[in-house]
């Protein structure tokens, strides 16, 4: 499972996400500069930060603490697409979030990985991501990812029919995978249950509403910020996984991403819920229309219906 089982679910996860890519998905970034910049930073700077804060805090063994800061250094999963149009965010630019750090991770998370090894795990060389290493991170992050968008480039239809199964077999796979690191490590999983819950449960929701609350805070788009938090709060766990159990070599080092993926979901949800009924802040500009729209149909060629754009106010 471990040697095979696990890249090849990546692999189908990452392929999936390549389906739904197109080069107008990284070309979104220069129509919507503001409300990217400031998801990468919060992703990027402030997260590995909160994260490092938070082991500390909750005094995790150094093996526990690299996992984390392995964890915070994923980027957004294909989950943060599905929580973002259940609350009505701005699903385009999840999508171009997730194209641009998953490119971005490539650098961003060997680099982590090793400050973290290095700060807790000191004189410990085997557990660095090196060279060899970070190819091979390469090789599992975009190698399916530009096999999908290439498979969509050559074969649009069969991208859009492929769509919705992959998406349902990433899910599924997600879960077997979680649910596969937890059995397998399920002795070292009961030595510290309690303090995996609490600071994982802790870093989804400091990531939910950093994601959220710092772009509105900057007069970003509500929408966007709702995209925003689910792409910040919501992390790629199968790929945590992956890089400690297959790259790094390091069962343990995985449980913080395993207890993670499940309590995840619940978090995401409450917090979709808390986030959805809140109203827009006073003075700010709310879109009328979702990005989701316009962008859906630059990407058919095709102007959006005018059904679809609100009637002015009598």
């Amino acid at each position: 499972m471990t040697t095979i089982g696990l890249p090849v679910a990546l692999g189908i996860i990452m392929f999936g996400l390549g389906l739904s890519l197109t080069p107008r998905d990284f070309a979104r970034v220069a129509r919507h500069p503001k409300a990217v910049i400031v998801a990468l930073i919060c992703q990027l700077l402030v997260l590995p930060a909160l994260c490092f804060g938070l082991v500390l805090l909750f005094q995790l063994p150094p093996v526990l603490a690299v996992g984390m800061l392995l964890l915070a250094a994923s980027p957004g999963g294909t989950t943060a697409n599905l929580y973002s149009h259940l609350f009505r965010g701005d699903v385009a630019l999840n999508i171009s979030l997730t194209a641009i750090n998953s490119v971005l991770a490539v650098v961003t998370l060997p680099l982590i990985a090793n400050l973290a090894i290095a700060y807790f795990l000191p004189g410990d060389a085997s557990l660095g991501l090196q060279p060899a290493k970070t190819a091979e991170v390469f090789a599992i992050v975009l190698g399916p990812v530009i096999l999908g968008m290439l498979v969509r480039w050559w074969k649009a239809a069969f991208a859009d029919r492929m769509d919705r199964p992959v998406r349902i077999a990433s899910v599924v796979i997600l879960v077997v995978v979680i649910a596969g690191a937890i059995v397998s490590n399920r002795e070292l999983l009961l030595e510290n249950a309690g303090r995996l819950a609490g600071v994982t449960v802790a870093f989804c929701v400091l990531s939910l509403s950093v994601g959220y609350l710092v772009p509105r805070m900057l007069r970003v788009d509500r929408t966007q910020s709702i995209a925003s938090s689910f792409e910040i709060g919501i992390h790629n766990a199968t790929l945590a996984i992956v890089i400690a159990q297959t790259v790094i070599g390091s069962a343990e080092m995985s449980l913080p991403a395993a207890v993670y993926g499940v309590l995840m979901f619940f978090v995401a949800l409450a917090f979709g819920f808390l986030i959805r009924g809140r109203r827009p802040i006073e003075g700010s500009v709310e879109s009328a229309v979702p990005f989701t729209v316009a962008d859906a149909a630059a990407r058919r060629g095709a102007e959006p219906a005018a059904a679809e754009v609100t009637p002015p106010e009598r």
